[in-house]
């Protein structure tokens, strides 16, 4: 992650590949060069999606445990942290995410207080849709619970819970430009339990999933 400060030294969260300049995490590939590395993690991100499309039912209420498995499922064969919460705490720019001491208690009240609220996703209006996806996404990047990898993880969950609605497959790609700092600002104003900016974000996302069909 750009911008990203470290406040415990030693762990092995914070170390980066011998020869890779600073630009890759240390990793049981002895991956080196940041595009080899991008490939792999986008090659197995593919593979966690296909598995949980066909392991996780429509009617599965979500749990903290399996964000972990889905973390873990993804990135186990490349980092030895894969599926743990983080230890060290992260920022991006001026913003920091959840205190890594705070984040296993976090995302008990995350299971508690969203996953048992908003999973299933099989809400009868496209309003009530929205709003889970919207917020349950919101909710899982603000705790960050995860060395690496936390936005995709919570792209997965959207996923899912989106073909829990009977939508189809979310395509996340036109988050760009723009569009990116438009998500950026909506996860930050998600901090005040303002929902609304990532509640149109997600709005995008499903019609440019739906018309892709």
């Amino acid at each position: 992650m750009n911008s990203t400060r470290y406040s415990t030294d030693g762990l092995i969260e914070t170390q980066f590949q011998a020869g890779s300049h600073g630009r890759v995490l240390k990793n049981l590939a002895n991956i080196k060069r940041k595009r080899e590395m991008d490939a792999l993690e986008a090659t197995n991100l593919f593979k966690v999606t296909m598995w949980a499309i066909q392991n996780y039912s429509a009617e599965l209420r979500f749990t903290a445990q399996d964000i972990n498995d889905l973390h873990q499922h993804w990135l186990g064969t490349i980092y030895a942290w894969a599926g743990q919460h983080r230890q060290v705490n992260i920022s991006k720019g001026n913003f920091n995410f959840a205190m890594a001491a705070q984040v296993t208690r976090l995302m008990a009240e995350f299971e508690r207080d969203v996953l048992a609220k908003y999973t299933p996703c099989n809400f009868n209006s496209r309003d009530e849709i929205i709003e889970a996806l919207a917020v349950t996404h919101c909710e899982l990047v603000l705790i960050h619970p995860f060395r690496e990898g936390n936005g995709r993880t919570s792209r997965l969950l959207a996923t899912l819970m989106a073909l829990q609605a009977g939508l189809p497959l979310l395509d996340f790609s036109g988050i760009t430009g723009k569009e990116k700092q438009a998500y950026f600002q909506a996860v930050q104003l998600s901090m005040s339990r303002d929902y609304e900016p990532m509640k149109n974000v997600f709005k995008k996302v499903v019609a440019r999933s739906e018309r892709e069909r």
